[in-house]
């Protein structure tokens, strides 16, 4: 959930708007794990860690590792048809003119520009949502539950999929009303104006997310001091200002392993998943949380949204070079009048949708760098390589552990299990003690 908001703004900007239980573990868990059969720690030689990483990987069975291929492989072709249908969606409502009826039955409704938005925003929202629903349903439903990702059935599915829905209809027009505004008073520079109006909701969707979260999942204080306390030592080492770790029910929806830090000025909270107390050791949990801390302490948060407005730019700038050539060749077919006209929403959406595609590679390249820091301020707070290198395997179900350089410079947004694992293990062989067994034992 961590990402959701900025998957709501990203998707009214830029696809939404042209395409889109077990029990509880014991309370006396203190390794809160119930462990898989890879959660083994191979015999390695700490100071050779390109050799630990490779026994690290060689833990997962050939089997589990092509599953995780063929799921994450799967996502590459999944980008694409999701571009090419948002494109094609955008294209079929401006030839058919469907956009320019919502904008003329937008405008007999009411003589007010703001309102006039809102009136071709909500069907057209509507619209989107009703064509992009099949490949919706097979990606995050389906799918899921093929790779054995998911535990919900579709009723509970469906429901939170139309509470998503909701909120997309009440926020993308509120954007979309001020950035027609921008477009309206400002017709040279309304480029320059969209990305500041870009920024301006990334940054409160990332700051009221933890208002948001709450309506997908149930967030209860963590009863475990076993637990939560080592976490909570990490938190007051780090100044975050906290005084409980909450869990929340994300088993009901799939067994994923999750954590996030979030939260401003007196909101920050702490939570962890619980498939995430199911699944792994108080080591691996110490390490994870401390991953979280790493963004909240290094501002990611932040910083990813001064990143998106870079690209968010790059969008607006290509659509202020093309979108007025592309009107004056086609505009009056498709009853389009220009950068201030509603019906021309599709146009802005697919040339920003060609655009974020295209930046996929810096994009994801973005994310995973802090990513990376995360990584290395988690490790270096929790001090658990070990734990990091399981939970990079745990993590390797549904992300592709061993990766080409090139395949994950296009399209992993995380670093992959290899590379974390052998930031582990140089992290471990820097920090063997003077005098220390240079063969790891298995860690109880």
């Amino acid at each position: 959930m961590r990402r959701f908001l900025f998957l709501i703004l990203v998707s009214a900007f830029v696809a939404g708007i042209s395409a889109r239980g077990q029990e509880p573990p014991p309370a006396n868990a203190t390794t809160a794990s119930t462990a898989t059969a890879t959660d083994v720690t191979p015999a390695i030689n700490v100071n050779d860690p390109a050799a630990a990483t490779r026994a690290w990987l060689e833990t997962v069975p050939a089997d589990k590792r092509a599953r995780s291929n063929a799921y994450f492989e799967g996502g590459y072709w999944l980008l694409l048809w999701n571009v090419l249908l948002a494109l094609a969606i955008s294209l079929l409502v401006l030839t058919t003119r469907i956009s320019a009826r919502l904008r003329d039955f937008a405008e007999r409704m009411t003589k007010i520009r703001s309102l006039q938005v809102v009136l071709y925003a909500l069907p057209y929202l509507l619209i989107i949502a009703l064509v992009t629903s099949p490949l919706n349903i097979y990606e995050h439903y389906f799918r899921e539950h093929a790779y054995g990702l998911a535990t919900q059935s579709f009723g509970p599915w469906f429901r939170e999929q139309m509470i998503a829905l909701v909120l997309q209809l009440i926020f993308t027009p509120i954007a979309l009303v001020i950035l027609y505004a921008a477009f309206r008073l400002a017709p040279r520079t309304w480029w320059m104006w969209g990305t500041a109006i870009a920024a301006g909701f990334l940054l409160v969707a990332t700051m009221f997310s933890v208002y948001i979260e709450p309506l997908f999942n149930t967030y209860k204080p963590l009863k475990d001091p076993a637990i939560s306390e080592p976490i909570l030592a990490m938190a007051r080492a780090n100044q975050i200002p906290v005084k409980q770790v909450f869990e929340v029910d994300a088993s009901r929806q799939s067994n994923r392993v999750s954590a996030n830090v979030a939260g401003f000025l007196g909101t920050t909270r702490i939570a962890l998943n619980d498939n995430l107390l199911k699944q792994c050791t108080l080591p691996e949990i110490r390490e994870v949380m401390a991953h979280e801390m790493g963004h909240y302490i290094l501002n990611h948060g932040a910083k990813l949204v001064i990143y998106f407005s870079l690209f968010f730019l790059v969008g607006f700038a290509v659509a202020r070079v093309s979108f007025d050539a592309i009107v004056r060749r086609w505009g009056e077919r498709w009853g389009v009048r220009g950068i201030a006209d509603p019906a021309g929403l599709p146009l802005v959406s697919a040339i920003l949708t060609a655009v974020m595609f295209l930046l996929t590679p810096v994009i994801n390249s973005t994310i995973r760098v802090t990513e990376r820091e995360a990584d290395a301020f988690g490790i270096n707070c929790s001090r658990e390589p070990d734990g990091m290198a399981k939970v990079a395997l745990k993590l390797g179900s549904y992300r592709k552990l061993d990766p080409g350089p090139v395949e994950e410079f296009i399209f992993f947004d995380h670093p992959s299990g290899r590379a974390r694992i052998r930031m582990a293990m140089d992290w471990k062989a820097a920090h063997l003690p003077a005098g220390g067994s240079a063969t790891s034992e298995p860690a109880h």
